[in-house]
């Protein structure tokens, strides 16, 4: 083998799986010290999934991790983060339930309860898109009467930023017809990650859609970044007080891969102070990946 080609194991884990099945894969990479972020961009290209997490060692938490999607880095991930503590949870590598992650956009807390891991999000902002509503529905191909009356498409910000699109049924959810090119330019614009389009009329308290071409996601099956932002907007916009939010997602795919994401909402007089989101992470794969050095 050439000296300038190193071997880097890949764990694929699926995030978020519903009933042990389904969820979202995420690629975890361990002992990533040395790796340069033009490697990481590699080996997120190779392993080719929404997005990569890589783990290192960190002086202000007790891991650093980095995210990649095929084609840039990102803040945060729910899905690679909720991946990456079941994983380490799972080889022994965490001592107790609570634990940290260091990343680009500051410190955050994560706990484990039993087989599942929850990684802390930011009290919601909220953004008025209502000037963009006529491009934010033709790129989705909607109307107005599609969506649930008094409940306004808003971009929401946990530690990422999504538009929500709130639909009367899951029948309009499931025929939503994204235009990823429109959908790249509002992205832009807002500075997004993507949008999260979601119905109340579904046995969870929401079943969504994730659509992220921006980031070269088309459509992803559990996006733990955007379930933070929906629960917020159920609690604060829909009026629905409750502390604790199960949100399925994926349901509606090509090739379906449902997946559940609980957010508990963190409530002080009647405000979201912050959130955890979680679910359970399953292994799925173990890939090798050759890059240059």
């Amino acid at each position: 083998m050439d000296s300038s080609k190193i071997i880097v194991k890949v764990q694929i884990l699926n995030a978020f799986a519903e009933n042990g099945k389904g969820g979202n894969p995420a690629g975890v990479v361990l002992n990533a010290d040395e790796l340069s972020d033009k490697n990481k961009l590699e080996i997120s290209k190779k392993v080719g999934l929404s997005e990569t997490a890589f783990v290192s060692k960190s002086k202000t938490a007790d891991f650093k991790l980095d995210f990649f999607t095929p084609n840039k880095q990102i803040a945060h991930c729910g899905h690679a983060t909720v991946a990456t503590f079941s994983y380490l949870k799972q080889i022994g590598a965490l001592k107790n339930d609570s634990s940290s992650k260091e990343t680009i956009d500051g410190k955050r807390k994560i706990e484990i309860i039993g087989d599942l891991a929850f990684m802390e999000q930011l009290a919601p902002k909220y953004i008025d898109v209502s000037h963009k509503e006529s491009v934010i529905l033709k790129s989705l191909g909607l109307k107005k009467t599609d969506l649930i009356s008094n409940a306004p498409i808003h971009l929401v910000n946990t530690g990422n930023s999504f538009i929500l699109v709130p639909v009367k049924s899951n029948e309009i959810l499931k025929n939503v017809i994204p235009d990823f090119d429109l959908i790249s330019e509002v992205s832009d614009e807002f500075d997004l990650i993507g949008y999260y389009v979601f119905s109340t009329n579904t046995e969870y308290d929401a079943t969504s859609r994730m659509f992220g071409p921006r980031y070269g996601i088309l459509e992803e099956s559990g996006t733990g970044m955007a379930a933070g932002p929906l629960a917020c907007y159920l609690f604060d916009i829909l009026k629905i007080k409750k502390k604790s939010f199960n949100i399925q997602q994926g349901n509606y795919m090509k090739e379906p891969s449902p997946s559940l994401i609980i957010t508990n909402l963190r409530i002080e007089k009647g405000e979201i102070k912050d959130l955890m989101a979680g679910g359970k992470g399953i292994l799925n794969r173990q890939l090798d990946i050759e890059i240059s050095v």
